[in-house]
This record gives C-alpha cells, structure tokens and sequence, in this order.
C-alpha cells in the first residue's frame, strides 16, 4: 500500500468523483475571517461537518449500548457550530460526499487544530467501495465547553491505495453503513 498525494486525490475526485463537493487547494478564509482549513492537502484531505449536529445527552439516565441504542440519548442542533458540554460528545456528518474505490482504504483522522483544544475526532476507516457521508464523533476530553464549527474543517482524511484489489468490498458484504446521508446511530 502506498499513501497518495495531492495530485492523485485531485484526479480521483475528478475522474471518479471520489469526493463530492471537492476543493482542489487548501481553504483558509470565508467571507473575510479566517477558518479552519479544508480542502485538498499534501498527503490528504481536509473534511468539513454540515450544520447537522446530535449532541449526546444524559438527561435520560440511559446505558450506552451499541446494541441497543437509544435515540433519546441526542438532542438534534442545526446552526453555524455546535457547543459540546464537557465529557461529552456530539455526531456530525461531512459535507462531502465519498466514493471509495474497490483497491483504496481511507483513514479519518483528527486535525491538529481541534486536538490542541482537547477536542478528540475518532479515527474511522472507509473501507473499499464505502460510499455516503461520514459520521464523524466528536469528543471533549476537557472540563470546559467546547465549539465545533459547521463548513469549515474538522478532521483530515489520508488515501491508501493498494497494488492489488481487495477480494471482498464494503460494498458486497453490504455493508449496515453504506449509502448513509444523514448523520447514523450505531446498527448491528
């Protein structure tokens, strides 16, 4: 496996449409302020969340079960960021839209930015032929409040391409996360 540069990333998106909408540069300004970059990076892409955010809450007193999750334990927030209490966590789904190729595995990786605050992204693969938009997992690690900005970057995904197509694809075993557009709950 080798891991690919801007100009492999440019030309997937393009020809594949790999990533939808997709940003061929870095952006670090919008409307005159400065922002948390996104877009096309050296080794990477920079990833942003919508403004569609389920902020975990106890107010339910329930048991965190992946195999039995409770939708109640989120409270839906739409706006320009989301405020995560402290120790706690909040889901988000990207902006853009994936199409993985059968011999390419993607890892989502936090940025820096965010991680300097204590503000923690799970590491998630997109397996071979996953397509949908990511949901991505915010944590606060500190005692504070803490602010999640909607379209602008929030993690950084890193392409691994494969000299040899995988025999099986998240695609042919169905994978339960597949074509997702919203943010998703946990499945089993």
């Amino acid at each position: 496996m080798t891991i690919k540069c801007d100009r492999w990333i440019r030309r997937m998106a393009l020809e594949r449409s790999m990533i939808e909408p997709f940003e061929a540069g870095q952006i670090r300004e919008a409307r005159g302020h400065k922002i948390v970059s996104y877009g096309t990076s050296s080794y990477g892409y920079d990833i942003r969340c919508s403004n569609e955010f389920k902020l975990f809450t106890d107010i339910n007193s329930t048991i965190v079960d992946p195999k039995n999750f409770d939708e109640k334990s989120f409270v839906d927030i739409r706006g320009d960021y989301c405020i995560i209490p402290p120790n706690s966590f909040a889901l988000a789904r990207t902006i853009e839209y994936f199409r993985v190729p059968r011999n390419v595995l993607v890892l989502c990786l936090g940025k820096s930015t965010y991680a300097r605050c204590g503000i923690i992204v799970n590491v998630t693969p997109l397996e071979p032929e996953w397509e949908g938009y990511v949901t991505l997992e915010f944590s606060n690690t500190t005692p504070l409040p803490a602010k999640i900005y909607a379209n602008e970057g929030v993690a950084q995904v890193v392409f691994f391409e494969s000299d040899e197509v995988c025999e099986t694809s998240y695609k042919d075993r169905g994978g339960k996360y597949q074509g997702q557009k919203g943010v998703t709950l946990p499945k089993i």
